[in-house]
């Protein structure tokens, strides 16, 4: 009968725990809410790096497979600065792209801005116009504000004051920096309309 020293039982029992450690210590793949609000606060590429990179296959995955909005959006974000895969613009642009047409609200706020700056993408105020529209209108808060200010700039459509000052008058905050430039972009949207206009955009939400 095989018998062993007790140093040998040691460096077993040793080698099973640290097994069990990292059995303990796999990553679980995000909730849908998880991932929504890591992306809200635009904290969803450093919470992959800060996972090993280890759930890549599982986000690629439910990006192109199941086409769930919120994944794709993470995944396309990944490929286009390259994080935790090898970086690939056209790919990661596609994927932000149907995020955006399923309606997701950071997608649509994202494919606006980055038309906006012309990040990968040429500029195109048109574009960006229509996607930061949409996004204002599901309850993106940036998207309302970045709207907001390049109708100041004199780009968009006058007939756009009113919606974009009713989204900021009834956007909710509780940064007060926010909630002082959202006042700031609505002062400044008032002076551009009839105080009658402005007061129908201050009326309740129905």
């Amino acid at each position: 009968m095989l018998r062993l020293s007790t140093a040998a039982l040691l460096l077993l029992f040793s080698h099973a725990s640290s097994l069990y450690a990292q059995e303990l210590q796999a990553v679980e793949l995000y909730t849908q809410d998880e991932l929504l609000n890591l992306i809200k606060a635009n904290q969803h590429l450093q919470r992959v790096k800060a996972d090993d990179c280890q759930l890549v296959r599982d986000i690629e995955a439910r990006a192109d497979i199941m086409k769930l909005p919120s994944y794709q959006f993470l995944f396309g974000d990944m490929l286009a600065y390259g994080v935790c895969v090898p970086r690939n613009v056209e790919r990661g642009w596609d994927l932000m792209l149907q995020a955006a047409e399923q309606g997701l609200p950071e997608g649509l706020e994202q494919v606006g801005r980055y038309y906006h700056i012309g990040r990968f993408v040429q500029k195109d105020i048109n574009k960006a116009i229509v996607y930061l529209r949409e996004a204002s209108a599901v309850g993106n808060l940036n998207a309302k504000i970045r709207f907001a200010e390049i109708l100041l700039a004199g780009q968009g459509s006058p007939t756009d004051f009113e919606q974009s000052y009713r989204w900021l008058h009834h956007a909710i905050t509780a940064d007060p920096a926010i909630h002082a430039k959202l006042n700031a972009l609505k002062q400044q949207l008032a002076k551009k309309m009839p105080a009658r206009v402005v007061a129908n955009a201050q009326r309740p939400v129905k």
